[in-house]
Order: C-alpha cells, then sequence, then structure tokens
C-alpha cells in the first residue's frame, strides 16, 4: 500500500467521524465531550482491558464518553496513527513495530534481549523511564502526537511450522515481521528471511504456507488461534511486546489542566490494572492452546540454546544506531541506564523502600513531561 492511498483511506474514515461527531452534537451531546480511542487489538485483549479501564474511569469522573474502536474498525494500524495525527481521533494504541518507521529511535524497543525479563522490573520501567517519559515523549511531539504511557504485553514467542531450537533451523523459514526495519534486520541476522505483513493477512498467509512462521505474546496467539496455522511454540526470551498510548497532540494541548490531569490519572488507574491482569496470562493462554491442540509443541530455549540467538543480536545493535544516528545511541544509552536503575529499586533490597522510590520517580519523571 502507497503513503498516497493510506492517507486517501485516513481522510475518508476522518471524514466519516467528523460527520458522526457533528450529529452527535446537534443531538444534544454539546455539553461534554467524545473521545475516540483506536487499539490495535480485540476489546477482550490486553490494549483492549487497558482501554476499557481507562474509559470507565475518564466516564466515572467527567462528562465526556469514551469510544473505543478495536482493530480493524478503523483500518490497519498505520491507519490509526495516521488518524491520530490528523486528529480524526484522540486516542491511539501504537506499537513500536509499526511506529518504527515513523520514528527510528522507538526501534529501541525490539531490541533482541535488551527490555529485562523480569516482569516487575518491565513494569517499573515503562513507569518510571525518563528516556521514555521525556526523549522518546519528545519524538513523539514531532510528530503530532502526545505521548500518554507506555507498558508491556507480555513475553515474544515465535510460533512456525518446524520445530526451531538455533538459528540455523530458521534458515529459509520465510516470517512475518512487523513493517519496521529492525525487526528485518532481527530475523536477517536469526536466520530467517523476513517478510512485512500487515496483521490482517497473516493467519491467512500462515494457512496457505505462503510464511511459515510469526511472533507475538501468548495470549495474542492464543485469542487469533495462530496456534492453528502453526505447529510450534518457542521461547526464545528475546523479547517483550510493548505498546504506546498517545493522543493528538493539539487535542492534548487544548486540554484543560484539570482534563489533563483526569487523563493522566485514567492512564495510571489503566496501567496498574494491566499490569495486575497480565500476572499468570501467559501460562493461561498456553493451556487453553494445548487443550485446544494437544499436538502442539512447546519449546523453552535453555541460556545454552539462546546464547547464538544473543550472539545475532550484537549486529542487530550495531544496525539500530546506524539507522539512528546519535540520537538512537543516546537513547539506546539512556534506556540501559533506566534499566539498571529499575532493577537496582525492584532487585537490590526493601521492596517496600524501592516500591515508595519507584512512585516517587514515576511521579517526578511524569510531572517534567506533562505540559
Amino acid at each position: 500500500m502507497t503513503r498516497k492511498t493510506l492517507s486517501t483511506r485516513s481522510r475518508m474514515i476522518a471524514t466519516a467521524l467528523a460527520t458522526t461527531a457533528t450529529l452527535a452534537l446537534s443531538a444534544g451531546a454539546a455539553s461534554a465531550d467524545e473521545w475516540k480511542y483506536a487499539i490495535e487489538e480485540a476489546l477482550e485483549e490486553v490494549q483492549g482491558v487497558y482501554a476499557t479501564k481507562f474509559k470507565e474511569y475518564v466516564e466515572a469522573n467527567s462528562d465526556h464518553t469514551v469510544s473505543i474502536y478495536p482493530f480493524g474498525t478503523l483500518g490497519e494500524s498505520a491507519d490509526t496513527t495516521e488518524l491520530a495525527q490528523m486528529g480524526a481521533i484522540q486516542f491511539v494504541d501504537l506499537s513500536p513495530g509499526f511506529t518504527g518507521s515513523l520514528i527510528p529511535e522507538l526501534q529501541v524497543f525490539l531490541l533482541p534481549y535488551t527490555l529485562p525479563e523480569n516482569p516487575d522490573v518491565l513494569a517499573d520501567f515503562y513507569k518510571t523511564s525518563s528516556t521514555i517519559n521525556e526523549k522518546l515523549a519528545a519524538l513523539y511531539e514531532q510528530q503530532q502526537l502526545k505521548l500518554i504511557d507506555m507498558f508491556p504485553e507480555g513475553e515474544v514467542v515465535m510460533t512456525t511450522k518446524e520445530e526451531v531450537k538455533a538459528p540455523e533451523d530458521l534458515n529459509g523459514v520465510k516470517f512475518r515481521v512487523m513493517t519496521t526495519p529492525l525487526l528485518v534486520e532481527t530475523y536477517n541476522q536469526f536466520g530467517a528471511t523476513p517478510t512485512p505483513l500487515p496483521w490482517g493477512e497473516v493467519f491467512g498467509a500462515l494457512q496457505l504456507n505462503m510464511i511459515q512462521g510469526q511472533e507475538n505474546p501468548m495470549f495474542f496467539v492464543e485469542s487469533t488461534k495462530m496456534y492453528e496455522v502453526t505447529d510450534y511454540i518457542t521461547f526464545t526470551g528475546h523479547n517483550t511486546f510493548t505498546t504506546a498510548v498517545a493522543a493528538n497532540l493539539n487535542f492534548y494541548q487544548g486540554l484543560s489542566d484539570e482534563d489533563k490531569k483526569l487523563v493522566q490519572t485514567a492512564a495510571d488507574q489503566a496501567y496498574d490494572y494491566i499490569i495486575d491482569y497480565q500476572k499468570g496470562l501467559t501460562e493461561k493462554s498456553l493451556e487453553k492452546i494445548k487443550e485446544a491442540k494437544p499436538s502442539i509443541t512447546v519449546t523453552r530455549l535453555s541460556d545454552e540454546e539462546r546464547e547464538p540467538f544473543r550472539q545475532a543480536a550484537e549486529k542487530v545493535r550495531q544496525k539500530y544506531v546506524e539507522l539512528t544516528g546519535e540520537s538512537g545511541k543516546e537513547v539506546l544509552d539512556g534506556f540501559e541506564k533506566d534499566i539498571e536503575a529499575s532493577k537496582a529499586r525492584v532487585e537490590g533490597g526493601g521492596a517496600s523502600e524501592g516500591s515508595s522510590d519507584s512512585a516517587a520517580a514515576s511521579e517526578e519523571t511524569k510531572a517534567s513531561s506533562a505540559n
């Protein structure tokens, strides 16, 4: 799909949304605003659960309403990103796997074996990282987007038609990736043939053997029934799926201080809820898959088996710096520094003290980027 075609389709959707908003106002809804929020998943999936909590808080504490648009209702992820930039919708979920083409530095989230595996460290990192909430937030603003929140969605696993225990097992495998240069480079280095595809085409492509593998968090593999068209699930430990929540910048800047606080508090409430919601979700989803398809083979790579993938990942890091230059290097350095700070808080002693330090760091970071 060309950028021109995408823009034309987005403009058509934007016109329809604007017409709907006008009709709502003429029907007597002018006393409060309707905020449109597009997500990349279904309502019952992780992004949908987060968005629902966000909606519940906003509607319980204001006269505003939040309309959630699940994946597909307003097009693919590229469409909803553009709609948010245009101001046709107010909020949008944006995974770096797509927005990395728009903001190259965001591909730092795609670097294999960079994010911490400890979920408590991970949760603290997203909440307190100044690299995310200041440096990257400023880059979003250059694209007419206000970064509201970021949260993890679970460890990424590979699902394939043949067993994968080493990079050579991926030789000749056409592996679906999102349309971001660094994911293409990752699977090149892992030995596969990376094949960028829109999500809506993935199931059919696996079914027809046009591709032989894909990656996603376990809950998404289960809910989208990817296990029906693949036979092997491999835990490589190479990454965690990340999602950003953003608002149209002009919309956000036009909010009253009261509404800005409402939005941030709603996001904080939804963040805490979704972190708790995901505890045990991977294993529950895996059990559902095993029940639905007893023949599925699940492999958890040992540290020794992961080592060749880790070595391949070093070349991906070099590619990231090559693609993003000095700005990307600063982001990567800050990223790793913030991760170490989160590890020290969470793993380095007194949990309660670390927890209060984390909360204080989070409030300070968000306060500095809330304008």
